[in-house]
């Protein structure tokens, strides 16, 4: 079973640079596990300037939805991000909260039998402002309870805020 790192927060709140000193300072070698789609050229960029910010030192690998195939067992991974992993999710089954929930859990919990030191990424969509739009409305919820979920299986659970962690759990 895998032991969990759950880092969360809000947009430019710190959250990967944190976790990836996290991984570097557990493995020479962990595994950046990217889960972004490139939607258009500016994703393209932003993916590009992630790549850029880590070392030669990091294996990475890209994997869209299906986590529980990635060969990461015995090692530090980071899992970079939940946001864009339920995304891809949610845009697959034209925004249906309940079956992407059903399909999200069951391949977290299928990713997280694997023995790993498994550091996680998201974002606290549930702060800001409620969304006016019905499926960003559906898709805040997704998260907030998938965030529930991964926490209540970690072992630590950090909350960035202004660059600095906080330690919830």
């Amino acid at each position: 079973m895998a032991q969990i790192t759950f880092i969360t927060g809000g947009a430019r709140s710190g959250k990967s640079s944190y976790a990836q000193q996290m991984a570097e300072a557990q493995s020479p070698n962990p595994v950046y596990l990217a889960t972004a789609r490139v939607w258009d050229e500016d994703f393209r960029l932003r993916i590009e300037r992630h790549q850029n910010d880590r070392g030669a030192h990091w294996i990475n690998i890209e994997e869209e939805k299906q986590l529980s195939a990635c060969a990461v067992e015995g090692q530090t991974v980071l899992l970079d991000c939940i946001t864009l992993w339920l995304t891809n999710i949610f845009f697959d089954n034209q925004f249906e909260l309940e079956r992407s929930l059903e399909e999200a859990k069951a391949e977290w919990n299928r990713f997280v039998e694997k023995e790993m030191n498994l550091i996680v990424v998201s974002n606290e969509l549930g702060m800001g402002v409620h969304p006016v739009e019905e499926s960003a409305r559906k898709f805040a919820d997704l998260q907030g309870w998938m965030n529930q979920h991964i926490a209540q299986q970690a072992s630590e659970v950090f909350l960035m805020i202004s660059g600095i962690p906080v330690k919830i759990k």
